[in-house]
């Protein structure tokens, strides 16, 4: 009541002197004033309002509990490979120690086994990176992951408190492009977009992720990354696009993922989550995983097409 007794009186107040400045009396049409005159003065005093309802608060935090983070992307004919990781705090203070807060969220003395038609993978607690995309592993097995998309492929892990974390997933076809179109813009011909074709199968719900990066296949930050569905398809072809960016003598990296329901739902969650932090008006969004067990994270195939 005192927020709205101070904006009639702020209101009042600035009528008068407008209509003493303007000599709005002489103003024939004095209705079509009143409401515009009305919202714009409410809009504007209430910020003024507002400003001491302003409280600062201390928020009781729980004592925060880590979880297990698992990523595993299987790659047709590459070794098996796995990251186990505790999550850490997102309220503690960045580490300074980068070195030591990595050795921290390490998960070592765990087992580890992925099993596909009957064989059993077991994946020894080795620290590795990947030379291609410097992913750190710290499980791995030479063994090289087979190409086959009839059979699933298991996961089961037991960490060193006895918990125990699984995960099913199937390796779906590539996808390939079928071509790459550049085209150069009429008005500024030095800068040129990228088009991008696939054919989609009519008959089946397909769910695809497509990254683009420019230059370097190694950034950690593409130009393009999303997941969609063939939801929108018509006619058997989609076109991921870009805008006018690129010159002669750049490099573009497209690549198409083909994947199945669960890592769709688990990208998006991820998106979702990435957008809202930091946003006043965002909405928190949780992180869908295709784990069961006391985990959060991904497991999938890294089929693509390049």
């Amino acid at each position: 009541m005192i927020v709205y007794k101070r904006l009639i009186n702020n209101y009042l107040k600035l009528k008068i002197a407008m209509k003493s400045f303007f000599n709005l009396n002489k103003i024939k049409d004095m209705k079509s004033l009143a409401w515009p005159t009305f919202a714009f003065l409410l809009f504007t005093f209430s910020f003024q309002s507002c400003g001491n309802l302003e409280k600062e608060i201390d928020l009781d935090l729980p004592e925060y509990q880590p979880r297990y983070v698992v990523e595993c992307y299987l790659e047709p004919g590459q070794p098996f490979s796995l990251l186990l990781t505790r999550s850490a705090p997102y309220f503690e203070p960045f580490p300074t120690d980068l070195l030591n807060f990595v050795e921290n969220i390490l998960v070592d003395s765990a087992e580890v086994t992925i099993t596909h038609n009957g064989v059993d993978y077991v994946l020894a607690n080795e620290p590795t990176i990947n030379p291609f995309t410097f992913k750190l592993n710290n499980y791995t097995n030479p063994a090289l992951v087979p190409t086959e998309y009839d059979n699933d492929f298991s996961l089961k892990i037991t960490t060193p408190d006895g918990k125990t974390i699984t995960a099913t997933t199937r390796l779906l076809p590539v996808v390939p492009i079928d071509s790459i179109v550049v085209e150069f813009d009429e008005e500024q011909d030095t800068l040129a977009r990228c088009l991008t074709y696939i054919s989609d199968d009519p008959a089946t719900v397909d769910f695809y992720r497509r990254m683009l990066h420019h230059n370097s296949l190694l950034d950690s930050i593409p130009n393009q990354d999303f997941t969609t569905n063939d939801d929108f398809v018509d006619d058997r072809t989609i076109v991921f696009g870009t805008s006018y960016e690129f010159k002669e003598g750049d490099t573009i990296y497209n690549t198409m993922f083909h994947i199945d329901r669960a890592y769709f739902d688990f990208w998006e969650s991820t998106f979702n989550a990435i957008t809202s932090n930091g946003n006043p008006f965002g909405q928190p969004s949780s992180i869908i995983s295709n784990l069961e067990g006391d985990a959060g994270g991904d497991w999938d195939f890294y089929g693509a097409e390049l």
